[in-house]
């Protein structure tokens, strides 16, 4: 079965520094036009920094599109600076928001953010053996962040509670349960 739609017409409706927005006139396989509104967006790391006292380490910031704070796990955008390599971005994100920096440093998994209207494409890096930077990175001006150390046990109440919605920021609370089941 055919699923891939044939783009007629592509057109940029706006162009930020970190989205592009693009209309898009579609065929369907079935032979239809449709319109698809597409959000186009840097790749982007996260980060699930465990303390050596089995703490995980979020960020209570604002964010706008939903008018409110939330706690979520580091994270940022690949930007020039990482010559498009996502661990390097995991650990200057890591710098610049916790200022830890990992003795060890793997890659959980990569995945698209929402794949609806948005081709943000994320890898989920798990950082542990932290210790305080030596030399501390610039913080992005904007950003305004406090960070917190909970247990799993507590970030899993958090998620129930709905302390805690961001899907990231759930994925890998929901990977360290995994890994803390295994042993």
């Amino acid at each position: 079965m055919n699923f891939e739609e044939k783009t007629l017409s592509e057109k940029t409706v706006f162009d930020g520094k970190v989205i592009k927005v693009a209309v898009e006139e579609v065929e369907t396989p079935k032979g239809l036009k449709a319109q698809r509104e597409i959000v186009h967006h840097v790749p982007a790391v996260a980060i699930l920094a465990l303390t050596d006292d089995h703490k995980m380490i979020l960020e209570k910031q604002w964010r706008s599109p939903i008018h409110n704070t939330t706690l979520e796990i580091p994270a940022g955008k690949v930007d020039s600076r990482d010559s498009d390599d996502a661990l390097h971005a995991a650990k200057r994100e890591l710098n610049e928001e916790t200022r830890f920096e990992a003795g060890t440093i793997k890659k959980i998994s990569s995945f698209y953010t929402s794949i609806g209207v948005l081709d943000e494409f994320m890898t989920l890096y798990l950082a542990t053996d932290l210790t305080p930077v030596k030399e501390k990175l610039p913080q992005d001006r904007d950003e305004q962040l406090v960070l917190e150390k909970v247990t799993l046990d507590e970030a899993l109440k958090m998620i129930d509670a709905g302390e805690i919605e961001d899907a990231k920021t759930i994925m890998a609370i929901y990977y360290w349960q995994g890994m803390s089941n295994r042993g």
